[in-house]
């Protein structure tokens, strides 16, 4: 794996980098994207720095409140770049609900804004398995196919490398949006949060470190499931919608 960046006598974590730097691509290309959906490129970009400072700081704040011991001996471990050391449920539950509470007040339109942050939300898919990939987190089965990995003392799936190429097909199977198209709104977000649950319904099969449930069922597969089936309804709901009012 590739845990740091050695540039001269600076050494960087690139893990951190790479989310980052995805994250920088991802705002941009969404800022492109505002013309479509008619949202401001200004307000966009405010609710995602709110979003993204807030989800950080909930995050590391989430794996302080789960794990004291590993900030105890070095605290400052809580200024680290490694995306090992944050909690993604807790920074995503405070980020979305800074996101909603910057967006009620600008009046921003629920569905519509979705759709305009896909391309940041598809960036941010990369840019989280990049940086497993470089961590060694989210690692897959042990395999002896061609292009396995070492890691962990065992070649292994490069499951982290199958998350980013299917997010980035995903990604531009969505973006950038047709001008002329006019899909009931939500549409676009609603296919990629479908298509997203569907890649890792296929792809968690091959991680090795998956949390079993029940007589050894996934626990992303089971969620994965649910939310695919919640957003296919969704999309169904929408498109029926959008017929009656043709």
């Amino acid at each position: 794996m590739l845990p740091t960046i050695q540039l001269g006598p600076l050494s960087f974590q690139a893990p951190g980098l790479f989310f980052l730097f995805s994250l920088w691509i991802g705002i941009t290309l969404a800022e492109k994207s505002v013309k479509v959906y008619k949202v401001s490129a200004e307000t966009l970009s405010n609710l995602l720095l709110i979003g993204m400072v807030t989800g950080v700081l909930g995050a590391r704040l989430a794996y302080v409140a789960r794990f004291p011991e590993a900030f105890a001996s070095n605290p400052l471990n809580l200024l680290s770049l490694n995306p090992g050391l944050l909690d993604l449920s807790g920074g995503i539950a405070a980020a979305i609900i800074a996101a909603l509470v910057y967006g009620q007040r600008k009046e921003l339109k629920l569905w519509t804004t979705l759709d305009a942050l896909v391309p940041f939300f598809g960036m941010l898919a990369i840019g989280l398995a990049l940086a497993n990939f470089a961590s060694g987190n989210a690692f897959g089965m042990e395999s002896d196919l061609p292009w396995a990995v070492e890691l962990w003392g065992a070649t292994r799936h490069p499951s982290q490398i199958y998350e980013m190429l299917a997010a980035f097909v995903t990604l531009n199977l969505l973006h950038p949006p047709k001008e002329k198209a006019h899909p009931a709104a939500g549409s676009s977000f609603l296919t990629f949060v479908a298509v997203t649950a569907g890649y890792k319904l296929f792809l968690e099969a091959f991680r090795g470190d998956s949390t079993l449930i029940l007589n050894g069922i996934r626990t992303t597969q089971a969620v994965a499931l649910v939310v695919l089936a919640i957003t296919l309804w969704l999309l169904d709901r929408k498109r029926d919608l959008a017929q009656n009012n043709s």
